[in-house]
């Protein structure tokens, strides 16, 4: 069937693209529709073997899509359910984290308060069967599958653990396990408060707001948005409404078939004043540049870190018959200033539109303002740049800590996360003892030599040959992995983020400087201070 594809991806393409109204090309899109249908139906009658038309036609939409905008894209059926799962924020199973040692799941983590661990599953048992199905040696990505299902259900789970002299079993019934999106909050110094947004999901309001008023509504904050990939345009929209006055223009959206639509803030904001540093970076995307692009355009606060990414095109989402769907992009988000969020491409480059991205964040900052659109913010005036992705009113310098070769096949093959993991599950209970919370842990956990070589050892048992002129090179950035991850596997995603802040010394803690130095240091940078 192979050869015939071409034919039929050009066919569907042709048939789908010819999208201007006028007369000639309405003609031309049916005649080109009527092409299609016949290409087919001969595959279908005529092929020396029996196609597989499904096949076919997913084949056909995903070259149709590579030869459009970098974002559009096509989702199977179960893409969409992982996809609604994360937008939902919720998804029903047994609410436990888990890695696998030795072909063995073994639970990292039950959620609080899931239904796991109020079955009595405990950190460090190891999974032998779910519903009588032995797991062992069994693909890692098909063990949440069997553990998800409807909420009301029992799942059979029988375990090992450390000083049981049989299987211990259980019967856990389903529940709704809740994702959440903001990842971290706690207090980053006196009177300043950090949030991090993973995402933005359906709950991503109300977990904000619920942490802010945790942290105690503090005088001054820290918005982390690297790393936020996007997600729901009302919830970003609502999280900056939350820092701007009732009014104040938030985005618009514009594309061939969408007339001009303008958002803005419906209500007051809770913290239109004082010190806010906004934390973005290389993984920034669309809705978080969103967030970042209309407070630098009302000057509200100091967005400081790498470039973001540069997606701001819209997609609507067309849901097909079997459950797939189609994300086509029909517009494109303006910064209220006016700026283009979506990085220049072309057409059918989609390798290009990738080298590019990795090329602009290697280029001095001179350079990412040269030729650029040149804006003006709407309280202060000061210049902004647009050209694609948000640029940093504070830019800071990407990390040159040094990732050898050898370091990169550590981490993609697993042996960092297995190693780790058996750190974890020899020595939970000590180190919990020594490190109650992630707080001490940041303060007190060393990274040593030992650590590294014992690592560097059990890499080489995985295939890894060590090169200690490597080792050396890589010793910086990986004793920071290692710290990272360990806080990971024992106080979850927060541990991991308080980690990695404890040891960013150009974003982060630089942040905080300059939230301690406000009124001499930050309002200059927004240009309330000449």
């Amino acid at each position: 069937m192979r050869p015939h594809l071409p034919l039929l991806a050009v066919a569907m393409s042709v048939a789908l693209c010819c999208t201007a109204q006028t007369p000639r090309n309405a003609r031309d899109a049916v005649t080109a529709q009527q092409k299609f249908d016949r290409v087919f139906r001969y595959l279908n009658a005529y092929y020396v073997d029996t196609p597989d038309p499904g096949s076919l036609a997913e084949t056909a939409v995903r070259a149709i899509l590579s030869e459009l905008d970098p974002h559009s894209a096509y989702l199977t059926a179960e893409e969409m359910r992982s996809a609604r799962e994360r937008i939902e924020g919720s998804f029903d199973g047994i609410g436990i984290e888990f890695g696998v040692i030795a072909d063995t799941p073994v639970v990292i983590r039950p959620l609080p308060g899931g239904p796991a661990e109020q079955a009595g599953i405990r950190a460090s048992d190891r999974i032998v069967t779910i519903d009588s199905c032995r797991v062992a040696g069994a693909v890692p990505t098909d063990i949440p599958s069997l553990l998800r299902g409807r909420r009301g259900t029992r799942v059979r789970i029988e375990t090992l653990r450390h000083g049981a002299d049989k299987p211990v079993c259980f019967t856990v019934i389903r529940d709704r396990i809740p994702l959440r999106t903001v990842d971290a909050a706690y207090e980053a110094a006196p009177g300043i408060g950090y949030i991090h947004v993973g995402r933005f999901g359906r709950t991503t309001t109300e977990e904000f707001h619920a942490a802010y008023e945790r942290l105690g509504s503090p005088r001054a904050l820290i918005l982390d948005l690297r790393g936020n990939g996007g997600g729901l345009l009302g919830e970003a929209l609502a999280l900056a409404e939350f820092f701007l006055s009732r009014g104040n223009r938030l985005l618009s959206v514009e594309g061939r078939a969408i007339p001009e639509t303008i958002y803005e803030a419906k209500k007051g904001g809770t913290l239109t004043d004082g010190p806010l540093a906004v934390l973005i970076d290389e993984g920034s995307a669309s809705a978080s540049e969103i967030v970042a692009g209309a407070l630098q355009d009302w000057d509200r606060g100091v967005i400081i870190g790498r470039p973001s990414f540069g997606k701001g095109l819209v997609q609507r989402q067309f849901t097909l018959s079997d459950g797939s769907a189609l994300r086509l992009t029909i517009a494109r988000y303006h910064t209220p200033s006016g700026r283009i969020i979506q990085r220049p491409y072309t057409e059918g480059e989609r390798e290009r539109y990738l080298h590019d991205f990795m090329r602009r964040n290697t280029l001095p900052p001179d350079s990412l303002t040269t030729g650029a659109p040149r804006f003006r913010t709407l309280r202060t005036g000061r210049p902004v740049f647009g050209g694609g992705g948000i640029l940093p009113d504070l830019l800071t310098a990407p990390d040159t800590a040094a990732t050898t070769p050898w370091l990169s096949r550590l981490v993609r093959n697993g042996a960092l996360e297995a190693f780790l993991l058996g750190i974890v599950d020899r020595q939970r209970g000590e180190l919990l003892r020594l490190y109650p919370d992630a707080g001490c842990f940041a303060a007190k956990f060393a990274v040593d030599g030992t650590m590294l070589d014992d690592l560097a050892a059990f890499g080489a048992t995985r295939g890894l040959p060590r090169s200690v002129a490597e080792e050396s090179r890589s010793a910086p950035r990986l004793r920071r992995l290692v710290a990272i991850e360990l806080a990971r596997l024992l106080y979850g995603t927060e541990g991991a983020i308080r980690i990695a802040n404890n040891t960013d010394t150009m974003v982060y803690k630089r942040s905080i400087k300059l939230l301690e130095a406000w009124n001499t240091e930050g309002k200059k940078l927004i240009g309330y201070e000449k």
